[in-house]
């Protein structure tokens, strides 16, 4: 009689990986992923929660809001002053994180 396998049905471990997926990694700098923070003034309102910011530089960015500011119904308009994340990789669209007034 051959002899049974130790495992008992379970399925093999994934070895340095959690339940879930692979492993976080650890190793990623932070600085890489940093988002740039610009402040601007909402210049028209567009369709699908999408606005057009005019930053202090003078540049016009395409900005949508943040899914907090969506969650508590955050409500913009012309002429609000906004703060606003931007990728270092595509400088002509940002993220509306919070209304300053």
């Amino acid at each position: 009689m051959p002899p049974r396998p130790q495992n008992k049905g379970r399925r093999p471990s994934g070895g340095g990986r959690n339940r879930f997926g692979p492993s976080k990694r650890a190793d990623k700098p932070d600085d890489e992923e940093k988002a740039v923070e610009v402040d601007g003034e909402i210049s028209s309102v567009l369709a699908g929660t999408m606005f057009r910011v005019k930053l202090e530089s003078g540049h016009e960015v395409l900005a949508h809001i943040s899914g907090k500011m969506r969650k508590r119904f955050i409500r913009l308009v012309v002429g609000d002053k906004v703060k606003m994340e931007m990728s270092p990789y595509d400088l002509t669209k940002a993220r509306i994180v919070f209304r300053v007034g």
